[in-house]
Parts: C-alpha cells; structure tokens; sequence
C-alpha cells in the first residue's frame, strides 16, 4: 500500500507554507518507520519506556530542548525561534489500549493483549516529524514550539500529569496557543475537520449497588428482590435524560454493565449497574450526575431497596477555542488546499484529556481523517477496534497541520 497521498494540492499555498508538503512527503518513510514501530510494541497507561525512548531517538540530533516526566513517560522538547516571541504547544498521546489485535497487518501488535486500535502511534510519530520540520524552519519562527508526547490517554490522566509537572511553563514562558490532532478511520482519508466550542463530551463513570435482602425464588414474598429495581433503574434512567434534561444540550447515559445473582432460584442480596454519562457542558454534567443519584435512589426505595450511588469523575468537557477552532481550518486551507478543511457539524460524545489543556490555554483539538483506501467511510471499522485501519499517507497531512499551525501562530 502507498505511504503518500494520491493527490496533489490544487492551489498554491501562502508563502509560509511553501515547500511544506514537499517536506512532509520527503519525511514520510520516517514517518511510517517510527508509527510502524511504536505500533509493533505498543505500550498502555502512564509507563510507556519503549516508546518514550522511540521518541528520544527519534528527536535526537535536532536543536530542542529535551526532558522526560517525573510521575510518568512523557517527553518535552521545547524549540525556540530565531526571534523572540509567545509560546505554542503541539501534543501527541502515545498509549494503546487493552485489545487483541486482528489486522493481518505485517507491522501488527507483538504484544499479546495490547495494540494502537486508537491511532496513538500516529499521533507520535506526525509530531515527531513536525518537529523535524518546524527544527529546519527555525529561522522563521518568532517564538517558541513545545512538543507535548504524552502517555496515559486512555483514561489515565496522563495530560494532568504533565500539567501538574509544569509543560505548560516549559519553554520559560506561558504557553498562550495549543494544538492537537486525533486520527479518525471514519473520516475521508487526509482530511482536517475541526470548529470551536464543545467538541468532545464529558465522561464520568458510575456505580450503583441495588441492595434488597436474599431469599428463595419460589417465595419473593419472603424477601426484597433487587433485580426489578435495578431494572426499572436503566428505563427510569433513559426517562430522566429525555424528559429532564434541555434537548439543546444533550447527555447520553449508558448502562453498560448488569451483574446480579448465581443461578436460577436464588434471589440475590444485591444487584449492581455500572455505566457512563457524557455531556457537552459543565452545567449539564453536573445536573445530569444529581439526577443519576435522585432516580436510582427513590426507584431503588420505591422497591424496598436502597442503593448505594459512586460516580467516578471522568474528563471534562473539550471545548475548542471559538477563535481557534475554526482558524485551524484557514491554517489548513492555506497549506493545503481549501479541498482538505472541511467543518466539523456535530461534536462527538467520546472523550479526550487534551480538554485539561484547553481549559488552561485556548486552542484546539482537530481531526485527521484517515480512513483506509478502497473502503466506504460507512464500512470502516472505526477507532477502538481490534480491526481498525489507518491509512498511512494521512500522517503527511498531519504533519503538514502541526507545522503550519505553529508557523502561523509564530510568524
């Protein structure tokens, strides 16, 4: 399979970005090698020494500023301009996720258990190249570049980690603009996609333990049976979020765990529910984890039960910059071509902790599409898979965006 884009840009780009496509597609066998690598043995949470140490290889040699974290793996390079001027951050998550691969691909998982089915590996290797490439444009730079590669992603908190350790401060001045790109296999291959405001959802996690009292099948009547209360919870749930809560800022609550009894005429002490709730806003969020709490508390009463409600604080919620978001697209447009910008319509309800950055600094989280060659979009197996597909030559792109965002927030 091709490593590069089928396609050439239809227009020239501004002066700034002159020669960066060119530059991306000479560094993309690097490119393929290092995602290619970092793919072989992927690596999940906060403890990713291979892969810290690909990127430490792969940054060496060039004029940056290299440190590694404290409480975790992650790497900063910091690059200063040959003028001076404020300060711009480009992240890269490098986790992968507790899957079995089953791609056929000759560069697949060889750790059993673990694989890069959410495209981790080609966010390290697309800002290890742009800084490559932003390192050869030093002259024109009015400022300062920090390279965020971060692990623990995937639920581990890994961008608090670094926010805790001072990457926001590691040039030795504030960073005021930051960027990331997540790959997406559903979306046309090349293809930035980006807006302000909410872009991706809250997550929190809950637990509800349904309590009644045991007792024999054949005789409920001698006991409190708390399956049809736990039962009544999931409906009474769903009631809450359509009736209770503003369509025009919408939740989803999921119950994707139901765990009670041992066999068939045993009915049991407890019953438990486990599930996730994502919004769009902090005032949604808060107002939906209260009601999760109401309802599962009077339904659970209502049956002669109680339960005990633990809601385990998730991400917030991603919001881009009104500014930025959609600039990312003009950035885009400019260097690539205006074929290559397209608005993203709709937020999506996952969830990314590059939203504890954007708390602290506006900027923006964009997407890269990537879907294979040959496959309709709808058909994709999409992020999270074990069978998911990137296309490869996407990184050029990629690498293209991460470059010109810095080039332009530094001109």
């Amino acid at each position: 399979m091709s490593t590069t884009l089928p396609h050439a840009q239809t227009t020239a780009p501004e002066p700034r970005y002159t020669g960066l496509v060119e530059a991306a597609r000479a560094l993309q066998p690097r490119t393929v090698a290092l995602r290619r690598q970092v793919h072989r043995h992927p690596e999940q949470g906060l403890d990713l020494p291979a892969t810290q140490a690909a990127v430490q290889h792969a940054l060496a040699g060039l004029p940056l500023e290299v440190t590694t974290g404290r409480s975790t793996t992650s790497v900063v390079a910091v690059l200063r301009g040959a003028k001076p001027g404020p300060t711009v951050l480009l992240r890269g998550d490098m986790d992968a996720l507790p899957l079995q691969e089953e791609t056929g691909l000759a560069y697949a998982s060889e750790v059993a258990g673990s694989m890069h089915a959410c495209g981790h590996d080609t966010h390290v290797a697309m800002l290890a190249s742009a800084a490559r490439l932003l390192c050869s444009r030093r002259e024109a730079l009015a400022g300062q570049v920090v390279f965020m590669f971060q692990p623990g992603e995937e639920g581990m908190h890994g961008a608090r980690h670094m926010l805790d350790e001072g990457v926001l401060d590691a040039a030795g001045t504030p960073v005021e603009k930051a960027f990331a790109l997540h790959v997406s296999s559903t979306l046309q291959s090349g293809v930035v996609v980006s807006r302000g405001g909410p872009t991706m959802a809250s997550a929190d996690n809950f637990r509800v333990v349904v309590r009644g009292r045991g007792g024999h099948g054949g005789t409920p009547h001698d006991a409190v049976d708390p399956i049809p209360a736990a039962a009544a919870m999931v409906g009474a749930l769903q009631t809450a979020v359509a009736r209770r809560v503003n369509v025009h800022r919408p939740a989803v609550v999921t119950v994707g765990h139901i765990k009670a009894g041992t066999t068939t005429n045993i009915i049991p002490e407890t019953a438990v529910l486990e599930g996730t709730v994502r919004t769009l806003s902090d005032e949604t969020r808060t107002f939906v984890l209260r009601e999760l709490r109401q309802v599962c508390e009077h339904v659970a009463a209502a049956h002669g039960c109680t339960a005990e409600v633990e809601v385990v604080p998730g991400y917030p919620v991603t919001v881009n910059d009104t500014e930025v978001g959609p600039h990312v697209l003009d950035v885009t447009s400019a260097a690539l071509g205006a074929r290559w910008a397209s608005p993203m319509e709709d937020p999506l309800m996952g969830a990314e902790d590059f939203s504890y950055v954007l708390q602290r600094v506006p900027g923006a989280m964009a997407f890269l599409g990537a879907c294979p060659r040959g496959v309709e979009l709808s058909q994709a197996e999409p992020n999270h898979s074990n069978k998911v597909l990137f296309d490869e030559a996407a990184m050029e792109h990629g690498v293209v965006v991460h470059t010109a965002f810095a080039l332009d927030a530094l001109r």
